[in-house]
């Protein structure tokens, strides 16, 4: 499990500009475009046309995702010579990610299992 503590999960309740900038954040993960750029830099530092290229996107399109996931604070660029290369900002955002991986394979083998079973209860 993460590093936090309930406490922390109460800032959700107590605090609703913490609540709004943690749904930003989250929000940013509902995009599937946005998933494919942030695993794309999971594996490691790239620029824009690496990255469209690996996620089959215009680079246009990459650009414009990537700002507003640098303005969320899931990515940091930095200028390298003419170009820019990205990163994700740090730990936090490759276990998010991590996270939702890990959370969809489990709910996929639950959902299988349970269709599964519903199979052969009726045959």
């Amino acid at each position: 499990m993460a590093h936090g503590t309930h406490a922390d999960v109460d800032r959700l309740i107590d605090d609703h500009r913490y609540a709004r900038a943690a749904a930003e954040a989250m929000q940013a993960l509902s995009a599937p475009s946005r998933l494919r750029i942030l695993a794309r830099l999971h594996v490691g530092p790239a620029s824009v046309s690496t990255i469209a290229a690996a996620v089959g996107m215009e680079g246009s399109a990459v650009s414009h995702q990537l700002r507003l996931l640098r303005h969320l604070g899931l990515v940091v660029g930095q200028r390298d010579g003419r170009q820019v290369v990205y990163e994700l900002h740090d730990d936090h955002v490759a276990e998010m990610l991590e996270q939702v991986i890990a959370h969809v394979d489990h709910v996929r083998l639950g959902l299988a299992g349970r269709a599964g079973a519903s199979l052969t209860v009726g045959a």
